[in-house]
């Protein structure tokens, strides 16, 4: 039989089981404040605050279960006819009883909240911490911040049923593409994507066309994952159906 040894090797080094401290001391022993920050700046402590925003994310967010989420540019003015378009949108998915989800800050995200808001829904924010920070809009009943984008972008596709998409930048476009590519690898199924607004979409949906299929690079049948309209009432309609189309799929049989 092996030996046994009265020794265990821990951080202190190898000393006599008596003789080292127990867990609760070191973790109770005063230390350093610069000692105790530095620890705060490396990856494991990183992955308990991205476990924690998931926690905070799916416990915030439970009770939450038909919702769509609105996207679009933050540059977008009150004055600009699609902020007036987004709170039209988001009005209306509150009169079909749907939770508003965004990015809870300033422009299309404002409007949207600002139509869930004035509708009677609930408005959720999903905000993130930014370089420059992002405030938000006063328009939402439930806000979560964020560090990490894509813990923020999980609750995103978790929680919403479909996604709208009005005229945005890079931000908006990660969102559409990313969502493109888990309906096309099968990863969510029957989640309708809309994007509103014919002219600002169109030169990317002909790109896509022309080019990216013409190419062989995504399959025709890839255009048919979102639809292109101008009509908030159109926008309703689609994401409306596919989620009557879950419910049947999801339905219990036997």
């Amino acid at each position: 039989m092996p030996e046994q040894s009265n020794f265990s090797r821990t951080d202190e080094g190898s000393r006599p089981i008596g003789q080292r401290p127990t867990a609760d001391q070191v973790l109770l022993a005063p230390r350093p404040a610069r000692e105790r920050q530095a620890f705060t700046r490396t990856d494991p402590w990183r992955v308990l605050r991205i476990m924690g925003e998931f926690v905070e994310g799916f416990d915030t967010l439970s009770d939450v279960d038909t919702a769509v989420a609105i996207f679009g540019s933050a540059r977008m003015k009150p004055d600009h006819p699609w902020y007036a378009k987004a709170v039209e949108t988001a009005r209306l998915f509150a009169a079909a009883n749907f939770a508003v989800i965004t990015g809870g800050g300033p422009g299309i995200m404002e409007a949207a909240n600002r139509g869930a808001h004035e509708g009677g829904t609930l408005s959720i924010g999903l905000n993130i911490e930014l370089p420059h920070e992002q405030a938000a809009n006063p328009y939402l009943n439930r806000v979560i911040n964020f560090r990490y984008f894509f813990v923020r972008k999980t609750m995103f596709i978790k929680y919403s049923r479909g996604f709208v998409f009005f005229p945005g930048g890079y931000g908006t476009l990660d969102e559409l593409f990313e969502a493109l590519t888990l309906v096309q690898t099968d990863r969510i199924r029957n989640f309708p994507v809309v994007l509103m607004g014919r002219d600002y979409w169109g030169g990317m949906v002909s790109w896509l066309k022309e080019v990216v299929a013409r190419e062989a690079m995504i399959s025709p049948r890839d255009l048919e994952l979102f639809q292109v309209t101008d009509d908030p009432e159109e926008a309703v309609r689609v994401v409306v159906a596919s989620v009557g189309r879950q419910l049947l799929e999801d339905r219990p049989t036997g």
